[in-house]
């Protein structure tokens, strides 16, 4: 059985307030129905547009926001059915290291007091061996013992992130969400946290789901790549194969918008019409249909099921016109 399985997922938001008659106002439709399997040890990459619902997915499936419908299973545990006590204490087994390091930490503590809080709230050490504990993680990830006493002002943005990792990895879980960790950092300090998590995941042994909108850093860390589109996903199977032959129109829109270092390589630039749609009133059919070349009468009116590709039987295709996409 697949380490992480997320099946038909959905996280719909009630919009405040009623409208001129009286009625409830729409639902937005973060996320609408995913679904996906993950295997112990590996890393899903999950791109998409800004919007898309990829931090909301990575937030639900570890329950800082609460489904509305589906299951997600941790190590065959479904975690959408936990409560009280036994929430808590399966929440050792998974974290998440989130977009920003100057919000994620609070100004007030130190980094000992950042870094011990997880472990004493879950009563895995006592008092005269915390300070030893905290020294271990901060020399994972990097960071001189010396900084303990320091408070995140005093740190870079690239050793902000590090102490952030370090807090996720304090309980020694077997699954993170990793929401952009790399995005709010300048382009020289990127490669060295991504290496940093690489590292960490040969080390640890593990499971991560890597949320991200640069593709080339997504290709660089992830086994398996899934692309959300407007709270579905488009396409799912092995980063590589994803990459050499991209199936969905909105994945090769996406792969041709990859800036390439060489003047004499030409790649055609797929131009997508207009805005994604609103998730509060989303197409009927296929979602992408409005913005999409090869779009015909019947995408409006059927929504395609994320079916395996019969040309790359890993990879998964929500798309009714694979055939018309292929010849072009």
């Amino acid at each position: 059985m697949s380490f992480l399985v997320v099946e038909n997922l959905k996280k719909h938001f009630q919009v405040k307030g009623t409208d001129l008659f009286g009625r409830d106002k729409q639902v937005v439709k973060a996320v609408d129905g995913v679904s996906f399997r993950l295997e112990r040890g590996k890393v899903l990459g999950l791109v998409g547009e800004s919007g898309c619902g990829k931090s909301t997915l990575g937030r639900t499936m570890l329950r800082l926001l609460e489904p509305t419908e589906g299951r997600v299973l941790i190590d065959g545990t479904d975690v959408t059915t936990l409560k009280g006590e036994k929430l808590r204490t399966q929440r050792r087994t998974f974290q998440m290291i989130f977009q920003d390091p100057y919000a994620s930490l609070d100004p007030r503590m130190t980094v000992f007091d950042t870094l011990a809080e997880p472990l004493f709230e879950h009563k895995l050490v006592e008092s005269s061996q915390a300070l030893n504990r905290v020294k271990e993680l901060m020399d994972v990830v990097g960071l001189a013992s010396r900084h303990i006493r320091k408070y995140p002002h005093e740190f870079s943005g690239g050793q902000r992130q590090r102490i952030a990792i370090a807090r996720a990895l304090a309980l020694e879980p077997e699954l993170i969400v990793a929401d952009e960790p790399v995005s709010a950092l300048d382009v020289s300090i990127q490669s060295q946290i991504l290496n940093l998590l690489s590292d960490l995941r040969e080390q640890l042994g593990l499971t991560m789901v890597f949320i991200s909108h640069d593709l080339g850093v997504v290709k660089h860390v992830s086994d398996d790549l899934a692309v959300m589109y407007l709270g579905k996903i488009a396409e799912y199977g092995p980063t590589q194969e994803v990459f050499q032959a991209p199936g969905h129109p909105y994945t090769q829109a996406l792969l041709s918008a990859i800036p390439v270092p060489d003047p004499d390589y030409k790649v055609e630039q797929i131009e997508l019409d207009g805005d994604p749609p609103s998730p509060i009133n989303p197409p009927s059919g296929c979602r992408f249909h409005p913005r999409c070349r090869y779009a015909n009468a019947d995408c409006a009116k059927l929504e395609p099921s994320l079916d395996i590709d019969s040309q790359r039987p890993a990879v998964r295709v929500a798309c009714s016109r694979l055939d018309a996409v292929r010849q072009k």
